[in-house]
């Protein structure tokens, strides 16, 4: 026999008086769960359920949970599921209005939220339950949410709408020097749409002239063409430009595929070249870097425009640029002439030859303009000027190729009109004659301009300064940089090792104090270098110094070889500030010579 409730024995109870019960099962309206056992009798009282009684639901799984079988009484006693009531909204709302004080005690004013929250906006429920709590409720939420919004949107229209200059006295100061910067960004476009809607109409080519040196100076050469030269095996000194040396490639991959066609007797036509160079070099190859090799070297190649030659993809009658390599008599082979490897490289050599000498006169033109102006002769010159970009020297202006002849071909409105005098209606005729008018007027009214030297200017920073203290700091910084120009490789090396004697004279007198002794054996001497000096250097080098500064002060270091073995004096008396000096002071008249 199953055991019954205590909720049981109440309902009997009730049962026998003349007040009928209603007992129902609720389903929670969001999240669609039944609620627990409640009582509701005729005079509209509601009992909670039994607080020792645990919740029950419609699942198998929370059934398990109640640790005891349901009798089949209370199965047959539970009634049907659907009907809903608003006890669970009227709960929920109580709920929250007792949670509502504790969560505003406990929360800053700051972090309270403006709108309620999304729970409490939960659909309405139909009008056959009865609701009539909640429908309250949740219509005054509806109305504060409503009025938030509308609220918030009023105050966002009000700093939409206002003023540039304008700033709430209220506004933060961050916020407020953000509002200013977009205020004075806002008012520089402004002036410069309308400053180029200004020029536009005057100067309409203005924009389009002002883009290209824009565009041009957005695009950043590519490392590899800007540190070309430190690639090199050898030290930088008059090196090419990237541009010059990619067509001083080109020229050597023309040359190859030209002397191969000619030494089989084929006829070099561009095509064939042009396909040759572009699978050597992986490099674009067209006429103009033709042209530039013409203008380089002129008599490289006998160009000319030929027809009835045989080849893939063209006609016989068309007409085809060719090449034939200008070699001398002497160099015939069998009774021809041949293009040879030693023929090829006496070539190649010229080429870049003629390539330096090209820069060689931007260069000049360069120190020609500079303040004082620099003369270097060519062949003492031996590295370029330290503020000479090479890379920026202008190109090759390639030299005019030969074109295939155009017959009766007409380039001018006069000739147009000439040839067909009584062809054309008289407005074409007259249009005709108006267009070779205007050409005609165009060519005769055309300014010669002539570009004047611009003088060079003063900086204002140097303002106030004696122009003969200037004359003398340029001249001095004149003859620096024509002794760097003139330097040879040899005096370079020199150079480089007196501007190390200083420091080394310093760690070979701590070396004898630490040694104790009055001389050392070479060999030690230039072990103890190499291991205090804050470069790395071979022993035979540091060998080389050692005996450059027994060179320059005699006096204080000595180099004496007995039997086999070279010995180092060095005299410890003497002052060390002293001799720093001396070395210093030589190395800066070296600069100098």
């Amino acid at each position: 026999m199953a055991q019954l409730r205590l909720t049981d024995f109440f309902t009997r109870t009730k049962a026998a008086s003349s007040v009928p019960v209603k007992r129902s099962r609720l389903k929670d309206p969001i999240t669609g769960a039944p609620e627990p056992h409640t009582e509701q009798y005729g005079d509209g009282a509601v009992l909670p359920p039994s607080p020792h009684t645990p919740a029950r639901g419609r699942t198998p799984a929370l059934r398990g949970l109640a640790g005891r079988k349901r009798s089949r009484r209370e199965m047959e006693a539970e009634p049907e599921h659907g009907g809903s009531c608003g006890r669970a909204v009227r709960k929920r709302l109580e709920l929250h209005r007792d949670a509502e004080p504790m969560a505003q005690t406990l929360s800053p004013p700051s972090a309270r939220p403006l709108c309620p929250p999304a729970q409490d906006l939960a659909p309405e429920p139909p009008a056959s339950t009865n609701c009539s709590p909640s429908h309250g409720q949740d219509g005054a939420t509806g109305r504060l949410q409503r009025e938030d919004i509308s609220r918030l949107q009023s105050r966002l229209h009000r700093m939409k709408e206002l003023p540039l200059g304008s700033i709430p006295a209220g506004t933060s100061t961050e916020l407020r020097s953000r509002m200013e910067r977009v205020r004075q960004l806002e008012l520089r476009v402004r002036q410069r749409r309308a400053g180029s809607g200004a020029t536009s109409g005057t100067e309409p080519h203005r924009d389009t002239e002002d883009a290209g040196p824009v565009a041009e100076a957005g695009k950043k050469t590519p490392a590899y063409q800007r540190f070309h030269t430190l690639a090199e095996d050898v030290p930088p000194g008059l090196s090419l430009p990237y541009k010059y040396r990619v067509l001083a490639e080109m020229f050597r991959s023309v040359d190859t595929i030209a002397g191969m066609l000619f030494n089989r007797s084929e006829t070099i036509t561009f095509s064939k070249v042009k396909q040759g160079v572009q699978d050597m070099m992986r490099k674009q190859f067209e006429e103009r870097h033709l042209g530039q090799i013409k203008t380089v070297y002129p008599t490289s190649y006998k160009l000319r425009q030929e027809k009835n030659i045989p080849s893939f993809g063209m006609k016989r009658s068309d007409y085809q640029l060719t090449l034939e390599p200008v070699l001398e008599e002497e160099e015939k082979v069998n009774g021809r002439l041949h293009l040879s490897a030693s023929r090829l490289l006496q070539r190649r050599k010229e080429f870049n030859r003629n390539l330096m000498n090209i820069v060689k006169q931007h260069h000049k033109a360069f120190l020609a303009a500079l303040s004082p102006p620099m003369v270097v002769p060519e062949e003492k010159l031996m590295r370029w000027h330290p503020r000479f970009n090479v890379d920026k020297v202008p190109d090759i202006i390639p030299a005019e190729l030969p074109r295939p002849p155009q017959e009766d071909r007409l380039t001018t409105a006069q000739e147009v009109l000439n040839r067909a005098q009584g062809m054309l209606s008289p407005k074409m005729e007259k249009a005709l004659a108006n267009l070779a008018l205007r050409t005609a007027e165009a060519g005769a009214g055309e300014p010669v301009v002539s570009k004047a030297p611009v003088p060079a200017s003063t900086s204002s920073a140097l303002k106030g300064v004696s122009q003969d203290l200037l004359e003398r700091i340029r001249a001095k910084e004149a003859q620096k940089l024509h002794a760097l120009m003139t330097r040879d490789a040899q005096q370079e090396r020199r150079i480089g090792m007196l501007q190390r004697l200083p420091s080394m004279a310093r760690i070979l007198r701590n070396i004898f104090v630490a040694e104790k002794k009055q001389a050392l054996t070479m060999d030690v001497a230039c072990a103890r270098m190499a291991d205090s000096y804050e470069e790395q250097m071979a022993a035979g080098d540091m060998e080389k110094h050692l005996r450059l500064l027994a060179e320059l002060l005699p006096h204080w270091v000595g180099i004496h070889t007995i039997r086999t073995d070279t010995y180092i004096k060095l005299d410890k008396g003497q002052d060390l500030r002293i001799i720093t000096e001396s070395l210093t002071k030589a190395a800066k008249e070296a600069e100098t010579l």
